[in-house]
């Protein structure tokens, strides 16, 4: 019997092992790569560790390319529309979760139906709005329309269907309104899932590409994943080969890195949220 675990175990751990390096081997190959010389990463050897360690892809990126000031975009961006749509969405999902309103069942079923809608069906009527109002190639440009997110509502609506009444009754009591229920009661106990909420739509945030591509047209508010994509173009008369590689990679390394920190600062309360906002339907 003990010997049956004993295999079980292993096999899984062997498993999450084979898991673990696909899913790391891209990682590894971009990291290696932003350290390469051009001539190296344009062939058909497979080499995952740099014949020749350079600078030059990071010092190319640093000197011929706004990278801070897209990097500080990013920062901003990413950050507001955090904030935003923790606001909202924290105030939906207790509306949905604790109000008790006609109608209620179907707003939310309304609001789940939204998810299917895909970005590419929004983007004409979004930017068509902004540019009438003169807002396209601004930071509201790219918050605004991030500031209602139903994955979010969903995950808040969840979490605060297993706040017990008691709580909220015993707030009534005091003469307590609802906005300074949701405040000062629910709030402070919803933190695993407003975690949970804040690292999705940082990540997501983060990483959009296709609405700031058409929203933003110089380095004034253009995002890093849109900057990024200029590594990749090509000067007049230069051949396919000629693609700057390296400093693509390397600005990728360099715009990987702020998400993944601001996951592993957080993710202990990401995954207990995560868990947390699915207990009760």
């Amino acid at each position: 019997m003990i010997t049956q675990k004993v295999v079980r175990l292993a096999v899984w751990y062997v498993l999450l092992a084979v898991v673990i390096i696909f899913a790391l081997a891209p990682i590894v190959w971009m990291l290696s790569t932003s350290f390469k010389p051009e001539s190296q990463i344009t062939t058909l050897n497979i080499e995952w560790i740099p014949r020749t360690f350079t600078m030059e892809n990071y010092d190319a990126v640093f000197e011929r390319f706004a990278i801070l000031r897209w990097t500080l975009n990013s920062v901003i961006v990413s950050v507001a529309a955090t904030l935003l749509v923790l606001l909202l969405d924290s105030l939906a999902g207790y509306a949905l979760a604790r109000m008790e309103f006609a109608g209620r069942n179907l707003l939310f079923s309304i609001i789940l139906s939204m998810l299917f809608v895909p970005l590419q069906i929004t983007v004409v009527p979004l930017f068509l709005m902004f540019s009438k109002v003169n807002l396209t190639d601004t930071y509201l440009a790219l918050i605004l329309p991030v500031g209602a997110n139903v994955t979010g509502v969903f995950l808040m609506r969840q979490f605060f269907l297993n706040i017990p009444y008691e709580l909220e009754d015993a707030a009534r009591v005091d003469g307590a309104s609802d906005l300074r229920i949701w405040w000062s009661v629910v709030m402070p106990l919803a933190r695993p899932a407003l975690t949970a909420v804040a690292i999705i739509t940082f990540l997501s945030t983060w990483n959009s590409f296709f609405w700031p591509l058409i929203a933003t047209r110089t380095d004034a508010a253009r995002t890093l994943p849109v900057g990024i994509a200029q590594f990749m173009s090509l000067r007049p008369g230069q051949s396919q080969s000629a693609q700057a590689y390296g400093r693509s990679m390397a600005g990728a390394v360099l715009a990987a890195l702020p998400p993944i920190l601001f996951f592993f600062a957080l993710q202990r309360y990401f995954i207990q949220g995560i868990s947390m906002s699915g207990l009760k339907g």
